[in-house]
């Protein structure tokens, strides 16, 4: 695949890729540690959590792999922004939104570390109802339909065809739209591709935090943002697929993640 890059002997920790995921709240621990494992999974080096304090002790607990960085309070508000924009300086992406909840303090610091962050974005979930209106730049944003509506105000139409065109007109200032559904859309501004792997047993919750720790993942490690969205929707829709055949409906999230770094390889 040559999409990515052949990892050289002498390479170091951290030289192929770093992750920094913004995430959690107090009532969702779940999505920002999927998201995270899913990106270690993918192929980089390193995955920093920066979650509300209770949130990455209970993170730490669930995996020894994933590194938290520990922020006081039960969400995170505007008095986050500046050290969260510090942060993300010594990363390749930020992936923000898995698990923010929507506290308005919350929807107030997205928006503001969203425009001051300065790396590559992957912006999923909670976060992409914070950005309802605004434009966003170098960023890879992954919603599904009703966070699609929410985000730009437009009601999708039926049509495959006629969504992509859509998807394709918010596609603007070097950004990728991932619309995910039955058939996931990638547009940017001048590409446009559909993925149709993947199954109905993938309603299952956790399964979008994983898609964007994948494309976070690919992401960190190319700095290609349409072909990072689209083989990550290649990936865990493929991965979901051989899991319907061999489990039947009721397979997990974390099904998905443990077969990440094989999938990858064969594809």
């Amino acid at each position: 695949m040559a999409f990515f890059k052949e990892r050289s002997l002498t390479s170091h920790k951290g030289e192929n890729g770093r992750v920094l995921v913004v995430g959690g709240s107090e009532n969702y621990v779940g999505a920002p540690a999927l998201a995270a494992m899913a990106a270690l999974r993918s192929g980089i080096d390193i995955c920093v959590v920066a979650a509300p304090e209770k949130v990455a002790w209970q993170i730490n607990s669930y995996s020894p792999d994933i590194i938290t960085r520990k922020i006081n309070g039960d969400f995170l508000n505007w008095d986050n922004v500046n050290e969260i924009v510090k942060l993300a300086e010594t990363f390749d992406c930020v992936l923000i939104g898995n698990g923010l909840g929507t506290e308005p303090g919350t929807m107030d610091f997205v928006r503001e570390a969203v425009e001051r962050i300065s790396i590559p974005l992957v912006i999923d979930a909670d976060a992409i109802k914070a950005l309802a209106g605004k434009k966003i730049s170098n960023s890879i944003i992954t919603p599904h339909a009703r966070e699609f509506e929410i985000w730009t105000g437009e009601s999708l139409p039926k049509e495959l065809d006629d969504k992509a065109r859509v998807a394709q007109m918010f596609a603007k200032n070097k950004s990728v739209v991932l619309l995910k559904g039955p058939i996931d859309i990638i547009a940017s501004e001048d590409e446009l591709k559909f993925n149709k792997t993947g199954n109905p047993g993938m309603t299952i919750g956790g399964t979008g935090d994983v898609l964007a720790g994948i494309t976070a993942g690919f992401l960190a490690q190319t700095k290609d943002l349409f072909n990072s969205a689209y083989y990550a929707a290649y990936l865990n829709g493929k991965i979901g697929d051989y899991l319907l055949k061999k489990k039947g409906i009721g397979f997990t999230a974390s099904d998905i993640i443990s077969l990440i770094p094989e999938f990858r390889r064969k594809i």
